[in-house]
């Protein structure tokens, strides 16, 4: 009975000791002094060249009004085994070794107890924050490249040459995968209609692209063109076919002026449009319907939703709803914050399966396939792809796609425009041995013969690691790790941190791709273990190597499990 005693006494302190070490802070400010020698990683995938955070840091960002046009999440973890953590958006601020923290709203937690390695800390962060739905996005976005059409036709979609683009990547022999019809396929924002001028058989497009063998996304944004008639719609209720018009009304972000709600004038990068109130059951009703009846009347399989940023509801998350007579009231929050805005507009997309999401916050854990923010055609742009991917990982977010090969910046891609096929080779590169990879610009339009070869071996060499990648997206979405892993994550204080050029897929694949201009070579650390090299070549690590890198090469290593180093 004493020993039972003494049992439950040691339990309980134990327990108290637990909750010591947690501590809570309703919305406001917190600071949290950096241990020595302690790095972090996590906010926003954006940063992914500045991680990791540490003593030497002097940063600040403010994810309350943008998630910089990349994947966000009030979270931040550390190789010492420390989580910070806050369900709404905050602005961080990092120098002189402290983190500080500024929320309006919800509980900032740092839990000292989550572990002792950064590993340890993200899984802690996963399971007791955000953890997975366990459901795994369209396995044909890990399992072959994907196509979009916005490079090589940009303003101008039309059904002749989206066909004659896709048949190009089956003719050189590119297996066919998610394929992505880009903007202006439409009448215009909010009318989602194939415009007949451009596409005399569009249900026909659809069903030829699926017997070729790809799944078809349409491009997709929550604005409405101000002077059109779906706006009138919305906005007042308005049916140009029934002068009863709609026994509804209201779906924007408004403004209030002289006591009346007014749709507000939304600035992005097409011009000033309305944008959807996701608050609103009007908004999202109507765009449900008008979603469905694309997928039901032309066999799209999903969509690509662009815009949807937190910074396009900064400073308008003021909402309204209006009713008259005997119409039903509107129920939802008025005030609601441009960062939940940005995850209603992310939920709604998520129940539009297979379809790609590409910027917001507050995903970490969901199924969702997103993208890097476009980047431009720059050795500067492609050496920040491998540190983003990574940070994409420590904000919750594994199912993550790189920006498209060689840039997303149409204007490179112009006749007389400063362009490298280096650059575009190796950007292929890296893109092949990540968990997705998107093209865009055409490599046959854009490169010679050879590196034409070089861009399809890269593809050929993912098809060959196409099933390990489809067992890690199956995996991520069950236990929330990320599929693409910086060395410290598997190798906790062996001095890895700082490592960004050179990554981890899963467990066994050591990727180490070439980034600078002109490179032949390049050094990669080899991590403990044994590493069979692309040419043969067998390391064991830890160890540091140089190794040959010619333009051809894309520099990897898989790893020799026991049982088989004996058959080397």
């Amino acid at each position: 009975m004493k020993r039972e005693r003494t049992g439950r006494c040691r339990a309980v302190a134990a327990a108290f000791v637990v909750i010591a070490l947690v501590q809570f802070l309703q919305a406001g400010e917190y600071r949290v002094k950096m241990l020595s020698g302690e790095n972090w990683w996590g906010l926003c995938n954006n940063f992914g060249r500045q991680m990791p955070f540490n003593e030497t840091t002097d940063f600040r960002c403010d994810l309350r009004v943008s998630n910089y046009r990349h994947q966000s999440q009030s979270v931040l973890v550390s190789d010492h085994g420390r989580v910070l953590w806050c369900a709404e958006p905050v602005e961080a601020m990092i120098e002189n070794g402290t983190i500080r923290l500024i929320a309006d709203a919800g509980e900032i937690v740092l839990r000292e107890d989550a572990g002792r390695t950064l590993a340890e800390a993200y899984r802690f962060a996963s399971r007791t924050y955000f953890p997975p739905t366990g459901e795994v996005p369209d396995l044909l976005y890990f399992s072959a490249p994907q196509y979009n059409t916005w490079i090589e036709l940009t303003y101008h979609q039309n059904e002749k040459d989206i066909l004659a683009y896709a048949q190009s990547m089956l003719d050189h022999g590119l297996p066919p995968g998610v394929f992505m019809i880009d903007d202006t396929w439409q009448l215009d924002y909010g009318t989602w209609e194939f415009d007949p001028r451009r596409f005399s058989d569009p249900k026909g497009m659809v069903a030829k692209l699926h017997t070729m063998g790809f799944k078809v996304l349409l491009w997709m944004c929550p604005f409405v063109s101000m002077d059109s008639p779906t706006f009138r719609q919305i906005a007042w209720g308005i049916n140009p076919d029934d002068a009863k018009g709609y026994p509804t009304k209201g779906g924007f972000l408004t403004a209030q002026t002289g006591g009346s709600a007014a749709p507000l004038p939304i600035a992005w990068w097409n011009g000033c449009s309305a944008l959807l109130d996701f608050t609103h059951p009007n908004a999202i009703a109507w765009f449900n319907g008008q979603l469905d009846g694309l997928k039901r009347d032309f066999g799209v399989d999903g969509f690509k939703f662009d815009g949807g940023a937190v910074s396009l509801y900064s400073g308008a998350v003021e909402t309204t709803g209006e009713s008259t007579g005997a119409l039903k009231p509107c129920a939802f929050d008025a005030s609601v914050s441009a960062a939940r805005q940005s995850a209603l507009y992310g939920a709604f997309a998520l129940k539009h399966k297979g379809s790609e999401y590409r910027n917001g916050f507050g995903f970490a854990g969901k199924p969702i396939v997103m993208r890097l923010h476009d980047k431009d055609h720059s050795w500067a742009a492609l050496q920040r792809l491998v540190p983003d991917m990574l940070a994409a990982g420590f904000v919750g977010c594994p199912f993550i796609c790189p920006d498209m090969v060689g840039g997303g910046y149409w204007q490179a891609f112009l006749p007389g425009a400063p362009f490298s096929e280096e650059l575009f080779v190796r950007s292929a590169q890296v893109q092949a041995l990540c968990p997705m990879m998107q093209f865009s610009a055409s490599p046959w339009r854009c490169l010679s013969a050879a590196n034409q070869r070089i861009v399809r071996d890269a593809v050929i060499l993912r098809q060959k690691f196409a099933p390990m990648f489809v067992a890690l997206a199956k995996k991520a979405a069950k236990d929330g790790e990320p599929i693409m892993r910086n060395l410290e994550y598997a190798y906790p204080g062996r001095g890895y941190a700082a490592i960004r050029d050179e990554f981890l897929m899963g467990e066994d694949l050591l990727v180490a791709p070439v980034v600078e201009k002109g490179a032949t070579s390049r050094k990669v650390v080899i991590p403990p273990g044994t590493w069979k090299a692309d040419d043969g070549t067998v390391f064991t690590g830890p160890t540091s190597v140089t190794v040959a890198a010619p333009l051809a090469r894309l520099p990897h290593f898989t790893r020799v499990r026991a049982a088989s180093a004996k058959n080397l």
